[in-house]
C-alpha cells in the first residue's frame, strides 16, 4: 500500500513539472540551477556542496572511472568538461551531471530532468562520487 502511494505522489508530482532544458556551459560556467530543489551544483552562490579537489595527473580518468562505476554514462566530452547520464532504476528517470575543471578542481552539477523533488538524490550521487574519487586516491 504504501508503496502503491509514493509511486502515485511520484507520478503526479512528475506529470504538474516541466523537464530541465538542455546542458552544457554557459558563459565558462556549468548552467544555474532551477528553483526546483532536484539540482545540486558546486557553483551556485548558496550552495553548501564543495567542488572536488583534483590530486594528482590522473585525476580527471579517476572522475570518468568513478561515474561509470556508479553506474553513469558518458554522453560528451570534451577540454575540461563532461556531461553523464543516470538512469533511476524504479523508472527509468534520467538524471544529468556534468562537470567542469577549474583551474586544480572539478566543479559539478547534477539535476534531475523531470519533477520537482528528487528525494535528495542528486547530491547523494555527488557526494558519492567524491568519495568515490577519495578513496581512489588513497590506493
Amino acid at each position: 500500500m504504501k508503496k502503491s502511494c509514493l509511486a502515485i505522489l511520484v507520478c503526479l508530482g512528475l506529470a504538474s513539472c516541466s523537464a530541465a532544458v538542455g546542458h552544457g556551459l554557459e558563459n565558462g560556467r556549468l548552467r544555474p540551477c532551477p528553483s526546483s530543489p532536484n539540482c545540486v551544483s558546486s557553483e551556485a552562490s548558496d550552495t553548501d556542496l564543495a567542488p572536488f579537489e583534483l590530486s594528482g595527473e590522473d585525476g580527471w580518468e579517476r572522475l570518468r572511472l568513478a561515474i561509470v562505476s556508479q553506474g553513469g554514462s558518458i554522453e560528451r566530452e570534451e577540454a575540461g568538461y563532461l556531461h553523464a547520464t543516470f538512469r533511476s532504476r524504479l523508472f527509468g528517470f534520467v538524471d544529468d551531471l556534468e562537470c567542469r575543471l577549474d583551474g586544480s578542481t572539478i566543479q559539478v552539477r547534477s539535476a534531475s530532468r523531470l519533477g520537482w523533488w528528487d528525494m535528495g538524490a542528486n547530491r547523494r550521487r555527488v557526494e558519492l562520487l567524491r568519495k568515490t574519487m577519495a578513496a581512489e586516491t588513497l590506493k
